[in-house]
């Protein structure tokens, strides 16, 4: 194996080229060191940002409400044909099933426009008392022998959605809902 330094004078010409060790150990036992070092520290900083980001403990913006909930804006993006069957199953199933596993239902929404997704798109915003409690919530949910038999009968003639999208929200200080 080629030393740095060696590599040093191939790329400058140097004849004379000075060898100095940054570091005092053979190059085996550095490199493992520094790779169970960076191991350690990317399984830190993993480990951080993952608990971070499923808490709602540090605000991005010092706006936001310290008593908010936390808010859920959920879009569904029906199959085609399948929006009214998409109303059905929330009317006569989900909101039922929601509110048994603790999730408040706001309000649900159609655009009001072709461009925008009248034809195919469902807009809806659940609040949680907490992003844990949120993600409990959820995971009842899917579990419930109820949604299960829901799903599966109101698909029986396909898929009802295609695509759904999930943005988890903080309510500012100003807002008159929290």
């Amino acid at each position: 194996m080629e030393s740095v330094s060696n590599g040093w004078r191939k790329i400058f010409g140097a004849q004379k080229f000075r060898e100095v060790s940054l570091f005092p150990l053979p190059e085996t036992e550095y490199t493992i060191i520094m790779k169970t070092f960076l191991a350690a520290a990317l399984l830190v900083v993993t480990a951080f940002a993952s608990s971070a980001a499923e808490t709602n403990a540090v605000p991005l913006s010092p706006s936001v409400a310290k008593d908010s909930r936390c808010f859920e804006l959920r879009t569904y993006y029906a199959a085609p044909g399948k929006l009214e069957a998409l109303n059905a199953r929330f009317r006569d199933h989900t909101c039922a099933l929601f509110r048994k596993h603790g999730m408040e239902i706001v309000g649900f929404w159609i655009p009001t426009s072709k461009e925008q997704g009248a034809e195919h798109k469902l807009i809806y915003v659940l609040a949680h008392k907490s992003r844990e409690a949120a993600k409990q919530s959820w995971k009842d949910f899917g579990s419930d022998p109820d949604w299960k038999t829901a799903r599966t009968e109101s698909e029986a003639n396909g898929k009802l959605v295609e695509k759904a999208e999930s943005v988890f929200m903080a309510a500012t200080d100003y807002s008159p809902v929290k």
